[in-house]
């Protein structure tokens, strides 16, 4: 711990409340179609023709349908690969909304962002717990001899493949515990956890993203940035659940809880 580290949490906390609450954030999205569920290629409250195939999303619209493509109006064809850069960039828009384009597992679908959704107007924070670096431990992260991918159900109800990359030890209370973590691209490790606070003070499972580890796994893992999944701001995300063993028996009294 720096003698800093509370201000460098504030920081954090602050950056967060301005993320998720940000006109094309977590708290803005409205809708998730996946176009599978829709054959006439009709989405509910979306106008044009969306077609997905094998190679991504065929858009198909007349100028009366309001569409903008690449900030243009749009009429005709364009074919659509999935939205890669952030919500507020996204390719289609509807008027002051965003719908992007997203595929999982091979399965098209478009997001609704809209900055006037009730969930932004009516935002109050997030109740997150004071800086306290008793929740702040060294950890270890130990690789799997190649990725692993298991099946989790997600928050939309549907079972998806998750790849784990290892397992992340650490000791909280003088027990030692572990956390099976999928790693990012920019190394970043990323724990989908519950404890003996989810569903009753904190929300029902939490995101952890310890720092990328060292070259001999050493790593720190600091529940004061326990955070919200985006699916604590909207119902239509499709966060994974905790993998199995990743419910820790010990309440983690720390980082983000629940909406204020």
């Amino acid at each position: 711990m720096t003698t800093d580290a509370p201000d460098a949490w504030k920081q954090w906390h602050e950056q967060r409340v301005e993320s998720v609450s940000a006109p094309y954030g977590p708290l803005a999205l409205t809708a998730m179609h996946w176009i599978e569920d829709y054959p006439e290629g009709r989405l509910p409250d979306i106008s044009g023709k969306w077609v997905a195939d094998e190679g991504g999303v065929v858009l198909t619209a007349a100028e009366a349908d309001g569409l903008t493509v690449d900030g243009r109006p749009f009429a005709g064809e364009a074919r659509l690969a999935a939205d890669g850069g952030p919500e507020s960039g996204a390719r289609v828009a509807l008027g002051g909304k965003r719908l992007v384009v997203l595929v999982r597992e091979g399965v098209w679908g478009v997001r609704v962002y809209d900055p006037d959704s009730a969930a932004r107007q009516t935002f109050r924070g997030i109740a997150a717990e004071p800086y306290d670096p008793r929740w702040s431990v060294p950890g270890r992260f130990t690789p799997y001899d190649g990725t692993r991918t298991i099946r989790l159900g997600n928050a939309d109800g549907r079972e998806r493949g998750f790849a784990l990359a290892g397992e992340l030890a650490f000791s909280l209370g003088g027990q030692e515990r572990t956390l099976k973590v999928a790693r990012q691209g920019d190394g970043l490790l990323w724990a989908v956890f519950a404890d003996a606070t989810s569903g009753d003070t904190s929300f029902r499972f939490r995101f952890l993203f310890p720092p990328a580890p060292d070259a001999e796994g050493r790593t720190t893992v600091d529940f004061n940035r326990a955070q919200l999944p985006p699916c604590a701001f909207a119902d239509h995300f499709i966060c994974p659940f905790p993998a199995p063993g990743n419910t820790l028996d010990v309440a983690i009294e720390a980082g983000e809880r629940r909406l204020s």
